[in-house]
């Protein structure tokens, strides 16, 4: 199994393209739209991402914009779970919450709707990437700020060098591949 399971992560790995200098030079982006074209690689990315959480309630995956959405909706689905948008600001026509952060490179702000997320219920936080955890720290603030339990974050790739996981505390983290 350990021999599959490494071809498996050898396999999405590869069809990760790094570009650099985007979005801004000096930063190395790693681009999973390859894999998003290929069906059988999806499918196993969404099952990678999922499997650690499917014995766990999820009641909401919340999605990053915007390849959180790809990624969180289908994990959503795997794990029979709502799928709650985290936006950036201007996006959702409700009253939303909102959490300003920073990033590697500059400053950003989240929202979600306010009344889609009810105190008490348990959600998992999906993006395609974990860097320096600005975003993810700044979405599951929204959740908790909301009364929500974070119960996990789960990502496709995770850059261990921006040592994002410190950023999130001791919430639980699972990520497919490492860089």
């Amino acid at each position: 199994m350990a021999n599959s399971l490494g071809g498996t992560i050898e396999r999405l790995r590869g069809l990760i393209r790094d570009v650099p200098d985007f979005p801004k030079p000096g930063i190395l982006f790693r681009d999973v739209t390859p894999l998003l074209a290929d069906p059988a690689a999806f499918a196993l990315a969404i099952e990678l991402i999922a499997q650690p959480f499917r014995s766990v309630r999820i009641d909401r995956v919340l999605g990053v914009e915007s390849r959180g959405f790809i990624f969180g909706t289908a994990v959503a689905d795997h794990l029979s779970a709502g799928f709650m948008p985290v936006r950036k600001p201007g996006k959702l026509p409700r009253p939303t919450r909102r959490h300003e952060y920073e990033l590697e490179y500059g400053t950003d702000a989240l929202e979600v709707h306010a009344e889609d997320l009810l105190p008490g219920q348990r959600v998992l936080v999906v993006d395609d990437l974990l860097a320096t955890g600005g975003t993810i720290n700044a979405s599951c603030s929204l959740a908790e700020g909301l009364g929500a339990e974070v119960v996990g974050i789960a990502v496709l790739i995770e850059l261990t060098a921006l040592s994002g996981r410190e950023r999130v505390g001791d919430r639980r983290v699972h990520s497919v591949l490492a860089y």
